[in-house]
């Protein structure tokens, strides 16, 4: 009898970079929380379910000093990333088609491992095998990411693939299939009266549906399996397999509730003083539907103070920029999606003013404190609770390395291979930050494209006009340097 074809291979899934898996970020985070994780310019890093490599490849490419290898069970995907390693000839990773459950020791051991997007769509018997994997190839200071669609919040995404599921029958056509299945729940959620809760519930998760491709709604919430866990049986789990929650692979966003300290002393209270229960209790609060946890070794010791010291080995970086505020002494600091801030804080308007100059290039304690002290400032006993207030705000990412970016343009710039790779086959690309940034315009990803190091302005200009000769010369040179502004700000250019 035949196999049965992969879903992977019948239906790609979107190849995409995530930026919350990158080695970076869990080292940072880790730090934080007072590990001594590897340094990330000298490191290994496991994808485990790696697809293409979409993820892994950009990481590759940015940090040449460390090893990457990734695996998945479809064999389509493995192919792709193949040749795109070939075509950028890369020495550092290697991906292959192997099932996770036939994998073992001879891998060798990792600093970071990486299980996006596998966790909720398989068995227990996968589950389990992922889990003791992470364990037997973590380094002592290791750190795994695991994401997974989490409770309460998954039940409303199980009770839109129960009702999808009823029509989609699958075997036809995908894009059909899908219409279809959403079709029929539209037709059941008019049935509710406007201002439901149920109804509101499930509309907002169509509209984040409408906000992703066919393909990635396919796998995510048609897929065969489809298991969400609370926080609580995900971590026991680990803890099960000698691995222990650390921490989520972000801060938490400035609304959440565990900022309010009306709801975290109840919380605390009820939970007994469980760090644990305490987040599952406030996911209820926040009707959480996905998580994307760090995990590390039972035996380590997390410290979540958050005190001074784990600052003190970190990074720091802001893309904000700064403009006079309405008040007298104020700036106004703005991130690059619009969203604002008013300081009159002195510290802090002068420490994200030095990290507005320095982007996207980030800067150490020592760095800060040097250039603070310059314009008559200094950070004091309150510097770690500032610091993690502006993290929390997303004014300032915490970093343990610098990527190789550009502070500055060169007469002949040179954006990464990878995104120019990626930019001839889509609208978006991955930067050396490992972020994504979408290119709607055609003269904007052919200008990306051009960046290859050999050109100066008037020759990227020259070329522009040979492939858009609709465009007048003089509208395109005066595009080039705003582009190539943006392209650095972004983090596409090399150093």
């Amino acid at each position: 009898m035949m196999a049965s074809q992969n879903p992977y291979d019948a239906v790609a899934y979107p190849s995409l970079s995530f930026p919350n898996t990158h080695p970076d970020r869990m080292a940072a985070m880790a730090t934080l929380h007072g590990l001594s994780p590897a340094p990330v310019e000298h490191c290994r890093v496991l994808e485990i379910a790696c697809g293409e490599g979409a993820n892994l490849i950009p990481m590759a490419y940015a940090i040449p000093t460390s090893d990457f290898v990734g695996f998945d069970l479809a064999g389509l995907p493995i192919e792709r990333g193949l040749a795109r390693i070939g075509e950028l000839g890369l020495a550092n990773i290697r991906l292959f088609q192997a099932d996770v459950l036939d994998m073992g020791p001879e891998l060798g051991r990792f600093d970071y491992i990486i299980a996006h997007g596998l966790y909720s769509w398989v068995g227990d018997t996968v589950r389990d095998r992922l889990l003791s994997l992470c364990a037997e190839l973590l380094t002592a200071e290791g750190i795994a990411f695991v994401s997974y669609n989490a409770l309460p919040g998954g039940y409303v995404r199980l009770a839109i693939r129960s009702m999808m599921m009823v029509r989609a029958k699958g075997g036809g056509d995908v894009d059909e299939e899908m219409a279809k299945g959403t079709d029929l729940v539209r037709r059941l959620l008019a049935t509710r009266p406007e201002g439901d809760a149920f109804r509101a519930l499930i509309e907002e998760h169509l509209e984040d549906m409408a906000g992703r491709s066919v393909a990635a709604v396919f796998h995510d919430e048609l897929a065969e399996m489809h298991r969400p866990v609370g926080i609580t049986e995900f971590a026991g789990h680990a803890g099960r397999n000698g691995l222990q929650y650390l921490s989520e692979a972000v801060l938490p966003p400035p609304p959440d509730p565990c900022y309010r300290r009306d709801v975290r002393a109840a919380v605390e209270e009820a939970a007994g003083g469980d760090p644990l229960k305490v987040e599952q209790m406030l996911d209820f609060a926040r009707m959480r539907k996905y998580r994307e946890t760090l995990l590390c070794r039972a035996d380590r010791k997390v410290d979540r103070s958050f005190g001074k010291d784990g600052y003190r080995r970190l990074l720091f970086a802001s893309p904000v920029t700064s403009s006079a505020g309405e008040a007298a002494g104020a700036t106004v600091f703005t991130l690059p999606g619009g969203i604002k801030m008013e300081s009159s804080h002195p510290v802090a308007s002068c420490l994200l003013g030095e990290l507005e100059k320095a982007w996207p290039r980030a800067l150490s304690m020592e760095e800060l404190e040097a250039r603070i002290a310059t314009r008559g400032f200094a950070l004091n006993g309150e510097t770690a609770l500032l610091l993690t207030r502006l993290a929390v705000a997303k004014f300032i990412e915490l970093r343990r390395w610098n990527a190789p970016v550009a502070t500055a343009i060169a007469p002949r710039p040179k954006a990464s291979a990878c995104s120019r790779q990626e930019i001839r086959k889509r609208d978006r690309a991955t930067t050396l930050l490992h972020t994504i940034f979408q290119l709607e315009d055609p003269i904007a990803r052919r200008l990306l494209d051009l960046l290859d190091g050999m050109r100066d302005r008037t020759e990227l200009a020259a070329a522009l006009g040979v492939e858009f000769p609709e465009q007048p010369g003089e509208d395109i040179r005066l595009r080039i340097e705003p582009s190539l502004e943006y392209f650095r700000r972004a983090g596409f250019l090399e150093a």
